[in-house]
């Protein structure tokens, strides 16, 4: 069985090899058993690529092959197995690499045994870990109560921090050569394309697309031409990293341009160096602080003003940028950590201090976030166990109050979730906060990921302070493919066992669940009040404040119960006029972004701030139409403020969908699931007694921004457009260019239509059912001139639908409809002029399975302007996806072309598109 075991690892190690690849990094405990044993026969002829397999080819943290690994050497420490390549010596130094979990645990048997000699070498070793959980912890401390000297020893180390204060100090001086990787907001889906999210967890195959195979050649060539020097990628004339998180992307960067983490893990790099004209976007920002990386707001463009210094604009009403300094690829500038600034020679260019905040030069020491916030827990406990004050070693949380300002909703939140301040002060927007996070959600492209990093800090179980968390299986739903089928029931029983609710059972009692993520953690949130870290961009619920975070900060949620941020600034956005009755709330939510750039000249207020929206009159599903579009606004997340009436109806409609849940037998042994029904009862009866209603921010409190949205001056269905052929490369697929339906003048073909994904909710389903009825008492007959794919979020509104007859109007109009118990193997490219009734999830939106036609014009109620997403150019003809509301989804596939706002009136004629009215209460206080 060893025996076989090895040969297939040597089989697929020279299928890699034809890839142009290394070998796979080993985490299973039966291969790395057969290495062990060919290690430890001598005249075994595979024994020295044995060894190289075992020190440097094994995953670290929590992996099985990672318990084997410091099995075997603690046995030649003890002497028990002798190993002339491996001294008992070297074997320390690679249980100090291992990161925690099963090398912890022999360290500490190690360093709490009989033997003298090697115990202080163990404790030598534990003293610059930081990666120990509570059956560590109590291990030493139950030592040192017995009077164990190297206990004492261990916890006297780590009271002072030690492990942190050890480190070597970061260089006053960083040597970077830039490279620019695109013109234009840089999205992450160019670093770690969607459509290539099966092999992330593959590091090294995932790294290969990255940009582009003749960036990676660009990038090898400055590194061999300035082997001294850091290659920093640059967004010219944008943002970096904007549209998701992606840990994946940060990964690829580091592999091509950071450091190696240890020389004995493969493909783990740190300390990138990324750059953009406009900066980091901000949760982009978060995961190269995962890695020690650094992010810098360059500025080099700016915008050009008048003698009066008024901004200067061109034809097109955009302000012209002038030139400060150049980044062009190949330029040699100097980061000076000490001065924080940045220089090319001996010149000044600009002030880098925001990068180089005190915390985040602790997370380029340490080389990355979480060492710094498990090394921070470990020093409270090694103090509060020996009774002594824990020296300030860290520095302190930048803490901001001012007397006699109220608070946004934000800051009301964060107030109350955060832990370890030092002050008693109530805190205002620019505070570093850590706070408790609620309900975490993990979705499945990037899950493999966060396993891999709960892996790696030697987490095995989720923290007991979160509420709820899900695994969710929508963004690999709509083809069921070899990939799908090898990565998917893997996740699933990993979530499982670490105490997620996972969309799929591992022992296969329940139904899969393939709905879309952000809909589940929307029902799941049943308090306004709550904190949420979710593996994706989207997760932004209308209930609570949620942040998309990476697949490593979710799995510090899910080991810690914690996130530490900056209470961000808000921009309030309230809502005046009245809506046409034949516009959807899908135009409002167009209407604001464009609104706001009109009323701040072009400038983006939302960048990198919450959005506080009133919309008060709106249940948590159809205000989730606006929260979740806030990525696209660049918001680092939004607040949805209620009335007392509408959020008891959406928690109300929460608890319902909970226990559908329960209902199929999603709930675990810990009733996660009725804990938070019982949380939801809790919340409701608060409300009503008027001890604690909804959530609202103070009347004094200040905003960086407020944006009135006039309902009035919406006269016809609002377009983003990527805007493919703008002559300025930095403004196609912003998400910024908002056209009305008019300037399309009835005449744009339409190739391919998209109904579903995040932004959609029940209504949108009814919406399209009612539109087909109408245009048949219209028409005669529904004719599609154009494909129309449908996707609904969540399999709770196929139930719905069914019960209220729905469902039976979209089958008769239907050619395809999804049946899960053949679910489709291989990813539809190519579509016939018909209804298709997709299985719940995301569909085409992720860009990951089933895509349009290159060079196809796609009508879609999505989310996602980014190039090659939805769909790819052709040679002639560039692919773009107009993102519009669902009634013009229909009506252009119907046509084959954009309507004219003619036809759109008479097409939505008697349906109740949407119910939204401003709130005429006071939603402060």
């Amino acid at each position: 069985m060893e025996t076989n075991i090895y040969k297939e690892y040597i089989k697929e190690i020279e299928e890699r090899k034809g890839q142009g690849l290394h070998p796979k990094p080993i985490d299973g405990a039966d291969l790395l058993k057969a290495i062990v044993s060919q290690i430890k026969d001598v005249t075994n002829e595979n024994r020295k690529d044995s060894l190289t397999f075992f020190i440097y080819n094994t995953l670290p943290g929590t992996t099985s092959a990672a318990v084997e690994k410091a099995n075997f050497l603690k046995e030649i420490i003890l002497g028990e197995s002798v190993v002339n390549e491996i001294t008992p010596a070297f074997a320390f130094e690679l249980l100090s690499h291992m990161k925690g979990g099963p090398s912890i645990k022999v360290l500490l048997d190690i360093a709490l045994g009989n033997n003298l000699d090697i115990a202080k070498e163990a404790a030598n070793v534990l003293k610059t870990q930081v990666y120990l959980y509570d059956a560590d912890t109590d291990r030493l401390k139950e030592a040192y109560k017995n009077g164990n000297a190297i206990a004492t020893e261990i916890l006297e180390s780590y009271a002072k921090a030690e492990f942190f204060t050890k480190l070597p100090e970061i260089a006053e001086e960083i040597q970077v050569v830039t490279y620019i990787a695109g013109e234009g907001d840089i999205s992450t889906d160019l670093l770690s394309p969607g459509n290539q999210a099966h092999s992330r967890s593959d590091r090294e195959l995932h790294g290969k697309c990255m940009i582009t195979p003749k960036a990676q050649e660009e990038i090898k060539a400055l590194q061999a031409q300035h082997p001294d020097k850091s290659v920093m990628l640059i967004a010219e004339k944008g943002t970096m990293g904007v549209g998701s998180s992606r840990m994946s992307g940060v990964n690829n960067v580091a592999l091509w341009t950071g450091k190696q983490a240890s020389p004995y893990v493969p493909f783990v790099n740190f300390a990138p160096i990324v750059a953009g004209t406009n900066g980091i976007s901000p949760i982009f920002l978060t995961t190269v602080d995962v890695t020690g990386g650094i992010g810098l707001d360059l500025k080099n463009w700016v915008k050009k003003t008048d003698s009066n210094g008024e901004v200067v604009r061109n034809e097109s009403g955009d302000p012209v940028l002038e030139h400060v300094y150049s980044v062009e690829t190949g330029t040699m500038l100097t980061i000076n950590t000490k001065t924080k600034k940045l220089y090319n020679g001996d010149k000044e260019l600009i002030d880098i201090s925001k990068a180089f905040t005190p915390q985040k030069l602790e997370f380029i020491k340490a080389g990355g976030s979480y060492a710094i916030v498990f090394g921070k827990k470990i020093q409270t406990f090694a103090a509060e166990t020996l009774g002594v004050e824990a020296p300030l070693v860290y520095a302190p949380s930048k803490e901001i109050s001012i007397d006699g300002q109220g608070l946004t909703a934000v800051e009301k939140i964060f107030n109350r979730n955060a832990v370890g301040t030092l002050s008693k002060k109530v805190l205002h927007a620019g505070s570093d906060v850590r706070v408790e996070v609620n309900i975490v959600g993990s979705q499945d492209t990037t899950g493999l990921m966060t396993a891999q990093e709960l892996e790696s800090m030697a987490a095995t179980v989720i923290s007991p302070i979160v509420d709820g968390a899900y695994q969710s299986g929508c963004h690999t739903a709509s083809v069921w493919d070899k990939k799908a089928q090898a990565n998917i029931p893997k996740l699933m029983q990993f979530m499982n066992d670490f105490g997620l609710i996972t969309a799929r059972d591992p022992k296969g009692v329940y139904h899969p669940m393939t709905d879309v993520i952000h809909k589940v953690l929307n029902d799941i949130t049943i308090d306004e009040w709550a904190i949420i870290i979710g593996g994706d961009s989207h997760t932004r619920m209308s209930k609570g404040v949620a942040f998309g975070a990476d697949s490593g900060t979710v799995a510090l949620a899910l080991a810690t119960g914690e996130a530490s941020m900056p209470i961000p600034e808000s921009v309030k956005v309230t809502f005046k006029g009245t809506m046409k009755t034949y516009m959807d709330f899908r135009d409002v939510v167009h209407a604001t972004q464009a609104q706001m750039l009109q009323q701040f000249g072009g400038e983006n207020v939302f960048q990198g701030r919450i959005i506080e929206v009133h919309l008060g009159t709106l249940t948590a599903d159809q205000a989730f139409t606006f929260t979740d579009w806030t990525a696209e606004m660049k918001a680092k997340a939004s607040i949805c403020i209620s009335e007392d009436d509408t959020l008891i109806e959406s928690l109300e409609i929460a608890k319902g969908r909970i226990q559908i849940m329960i209902d199929k037998g999603m709930d675990n042994h810990n009733k996660v699931l009725q804990g938070l029904i019982n949380k939801a009862n809790k919340r409701i009866a608060e409300i009503k007694s008027g001890d604690k209603p909804a959530l609202r921010p103070d009347t004094n409190a200040k905003y960086s921004a407020e944006v009135v949205v006039d309902l009035d001056v919406i006269a016809e269905p609002m377009i983003a457009d990527p805007d493919v052929n703008n002559k300025d490369v930095s403004k196609r697929y912003t998400h910024d260019t908002i056209r009305p339906l008019s300037f399309y003048g009835g005449t744009k073909k339409v190739d391919l239509g998209f109904i579903g994904s995040c932004m959609v909710h029940k209504g949108d389903m009814k919406i399209l059912a009612q539109m087909l009825k109408n245009v048949e008492a219209q028409k005669g007959e529904v004719k599609f001139n154009a494909p129309l794919v449908v996707a609904p979020p969540t399999y709770n509104i196929v139930d719905e639908l069914k019960a209220e007859g729905d469902w039976e109007v979209l089958q008769r109009y239907s050619g395809f409809e999804f049946d899960d118990n053949a679910p489709k193997a291989a990813a539809r490219t190519e579509y016939e002029n018909m209804l298709y009734l997709e299985r719940p999830g995301c569909n085409l939106c992720m860009g990951n399975q089933e895509k349009a036609s290159k060079g196809d014009t796609v009508m879609a109620t999505s989310t996602r302007l980014f190039q090659g997403r939805v769909v790819e150019d052709t040679a002639e003809k560039k692919g773009e996806s107009l993102l519009s509301s669902t009634p013009v989804v229909v009506l252009s596939t119907i046509l084959g072309r954009t309507p004219t706002i003619e036809e759109y009136k008479k097409a939505v004629e008697g349906i109740n598109l949407t119910k939204f009215a401003p709130s005429h209460k006071l939603l402060t206080n």
